[in-house]
């Protein structure tokens, strides 16, 4: 250390688990707070690189006096290697969307969906899509007040307990939907498990669908929870369910949060009162563009098979379609399973270089959040809030 400030000189050996006590020379105080680093070698490339270390253990106080130091940095001559624990995620990150057919049984199911987690596991996935309410058949064919007994309380519950084991075990992260009991309330939810098997926190389905097969209002309230993101140990994700996929404002609130990638579980197929329309190509390209319009990856999964249900006016059958996919930051689609079999896909991604092309595409440099009030309405006129 000089008078001008603080000298750090790096080494593959240099700077292990450590404390370092920093002091501002210039103006001849003393700070006293203490920073430590939990990174095996800690390698400065800048002082934003430094910084960047600093704001996981001190206050903004504190940056910004550290901020006034004269940094003479020698760089080593070897990568710089930054610590997932230590909040940041890698750039090289590899997804997966699962697709297969559900019986109405929760262990075959709950089964399933581990078999093809390890598959995925297996082909080097790091973020693993199961489908929407993969624990059995889609019950919101009908309106019938013995399914709503299928939904369980978020916290114990079975299936999430078993996927928390199962992403601790892989070391990868796990979104999981399922049916939620709240007191007397219903939702249709998703919590996020991360790859050391920590419960992230709960997403809740805030786009409701209420039509020919798919009645849900019956069964779901409106999510409560808001758009969220979600810092995982690999990525920043954004987590929606299925009808909230046809809402450009849902993916926008969720990269204007900081996702990195965006992920959908699904549960879409025939129309029971039209069997010639088929929404699968609309349902892929309306994704496509949340994907190229963000400018970030995309994931959708969805489910396979044909599932009769029992309702008050006799059978309903949905064929659902499958069509799971990857789509790339611009829209493209990257990896793609049919509307018939099972299947595992998976895609990688340099986050980086991703990021890099968001910011110079400049569609959010280039936003206009004051001329959107219109989008605060229903009519394009009385604002709602």
């Amino acid at each position: 250390m000089n008078a001008k400030g603080l000298t750090i000189r790096t080494s593959p050996f240099v700077l292990p688990r450590h404390l370092l006590f920093v002091h501002n020379i210039t103006n001849s105080t003393t700070i006293f707070d203490l920073i430590t680093f939990f990174s095996p070698h800690c390698h400065y490339r800048s002082l934003a690189h430094l910084h960047a270390h600093f704001s996981f253990y001190c206050n903004l106080t504190l940056l910004r006096r550290a901020s006034k130091l004269h940094l003479k940095i020698h760089p080593p001559n070897f990568p710089i290697r930054e610590e997932a624990n230590m909040g940041t995620a890698r750039s090289q990150v590899t997804v997966s969307a699962l697709q297969f057919a559900c019986t109405d049984d929760i262990s075959t199911n709950v089964a399933s969906a581990e078999r093809l987690v390890r598959s995925a596991h297996a082909k080097g996935a790091n973020i693993i899509l199961i489908q929407e309410l993969f624990e059995g058949y889609y019950f919101c064919q009908a309106q019938r007040e013995d399914f709503i007994r299928r939904a369980k309380p978020y916290k114990g519950h079975p299936t999430i307990l078993r996927m928390q084991q199962l992403a601790k075990e892989l070391g990868v992260v796990i979104p999981v939907s399922f049916f939620e009991e709240a007191n007397n309330a219903h939702y249709n939810s998703i919590a996020i498990i991360d790859a050391d098997g920590s419960d992230l926190g709960l997403y809740r389905k805030s786009h409701i669908p209420d039509g020919p097969g798919y009645q849900e209002k019956f069964y779901f309230n409106p999510g409560d929870t808001g758009f969220k993101v979600f810092q995982t140990k690999f990525a920043k994700i954004g987590v929606a369910i299925c009808w909230d996929q046809w809402f450009p404002e849902a993916a926008r609130a969720m990269v204007l949060q900081g996702a990195e990638i965006l992920f959908y579980p699904t549960a879409i197929g025939s129309e029971p009162q039209d069997e010639g329309l088929d929404s699968s190509d609309h349902w892929k390209r309306v994704m496509q563009g949340h994907a190229g319009a963000n400018v970030v990856p995309l994931v959708a999964s969805n489910r396979i098979g044909t599932e009769i249900i029992e309702t008050e006016h006799g059978e309903s059958k949905i064929t659902f379609y499958g069509n799971s996919f990857i789509a790339g930051p611009t829209g493209e689609i990257v990896a793609a399973a049919n509307d018939k079999d099972e299947d595992v896909l998976v895609a990688e991604f340099d986050l980086d270089k991703i990021k890099s092309k968001r910011h110079a595409w400049g569609v959010f440099r280039d936003r206009r959040p004051e001329l959107y009030k219109v989008l605060l309405t229903l009519d394009g006129t009385n604002p709602i809030l």
